[in-house]
């Protein structure tokens, strides 16, 4: 059948194949990988329906020969936030009993860089993708990507995309840590929530609120302020907070994340505003400098290392290398209370 609107044959894609013989996109994969964990009768029965498509891609007598390096691709917004680069070690420890090589792309939370990486790795001989969004936006190439690769998103969950996720309990660590604060006798709270398309920001969100109101608060009374999880946005919304009297400071505030927290106390230290005396400040992730400030900052951890690890052998499931499934793909979250949170004054 030719497209009407090109007047050649539409391009056949792997999800096609798997459709039209009723069977995963991981045994099709496996099977034009020459993977050993596929039935005979299985096998003969998807090669005869490539054959009757005439499916036909660019990798297959490659893989069929087996002389080459799998590889796969991981996309991150950076590596300065170590939660990040903590999924990305765990990704690599993930692969490292495999021959698969590893092509790390940083889109800097750039719609256009997603875009872009999301497109050129659909150009690659690449068996699946790893994506980490730092917009929450899917795209064109994205949908498009994921109708010829095996994608798994990490740590975030994008609309009208059906891929498979590897996530933590974002909304119970988001509750247990307001309510820790709540406990500390708080009553005058700012919240710094992350950018509003995230999915995660919208977790951390509900669950802030939902403490709020479990503790007798209305979160409408309170202040919120939007930042873009980074350092420079914590200290600009500090900034907004702690202008005016004195007496409208908040006596806590709650960030999205360990970045922006790391910038409200980086302002306190410079305005001469105590913490946690004056004001106590929670984060986000336990990256590895929460640990090390001064003081270090009382926030909800994630298992980053693992997170990353169960992504890839998700990918490597549904591509047919690894015969078996992660154990989990949904992981907890816990608070880890430091020195960043005191009783409040006031």
């Amino acid at each position: 059948m030719l497209d009407k609107k090109t007047g050649r044959k539409p391009t056949l894609t792997i999800k096609d194949v798997a459709a039209e013989a009723h069977v995963s996109v991981g045994t099709v994969s496996a099977v034009l990988n020459a993977r050993t964990n596929v039935a005979q009768a299985t096998r003969d029965h998807v090669e005869a329906v490539m054959e009757r498509l005439g499916y036909e891609p660019k990798s297959a007598a490659r893989a069929l020969r087996r002389n080459f390096v799998s590889s796969i691709g991981l996309i991150v917004p950076d590596l300065n936030n170590s939660f990040f680069s903590q999924v990305a070690q765990g990704v690599q420890r993930g692969i490292a009993d495999h021959d698969i090589l590893m092509t790390l792309c940083l889109s800097w939370a750039q719609s256009k860089r997603e875009e872009y990486f999301a497109q050129l790795l659909r150009s690659q001989r690449l068996d699946g993708v790893i994506y980490l969004s730092g917009t929450g936006l899917p795209s064109a190439s994205l949908v498009e990507l994921t109708k010829t690769r095996s994608v798994v998103f990490v740590d975030e969950v994008l609309p009208g995309i059906d891929c498979p996720s590897v996530l933590s309990d974002n909304r119970r660590g988001a509750r247990e840590v307001m309510r820790c604060v709540l406990e500390a006798g708080h009553s005058a709270i700012a919240v710094i929530e992350g950018p509003r398309r995230l999915w995660t920001s919208d977790q951390r969100l509900s669950g802030f609120r939902e403490a709020l109101y479990s503790g007798g608060k209305d979160p409408d009374q309170l202040n919120f302020v939007t930042g873009d999880y980074s350092e420079k946005s914590g200290y600009q919304a500090a900034t907004a907070l702690f202008a005016g009297d004195r007496d409208s400071w908040p006596t806590a505030v709650v960030c999205a994340n360990d970045q922006m927290a790391i910038g409200v106390i980086n302002f306190c230290r410079e305005a001469s505003i105590s913490v946690p005396h004056s004001v106590s400040v929670t984060g986000f992730d336990d990256i590895t400098e929460a640990r090390l400030m001064h003081p270090a900052l009382t926030t909800v951890a994630q298992p980053g290392f693992e997170m990353g690890r169960s992504a890839a052998h998700l990918l490597l499931h549904s591509i047919g290398v690894r015969t078996t499934a992660p154990d989990a793909t949904h992981f907890d979250t816990s608070v880890r209370v430091r020195k960043s949170v005191a009783a409040a004054m006031r």
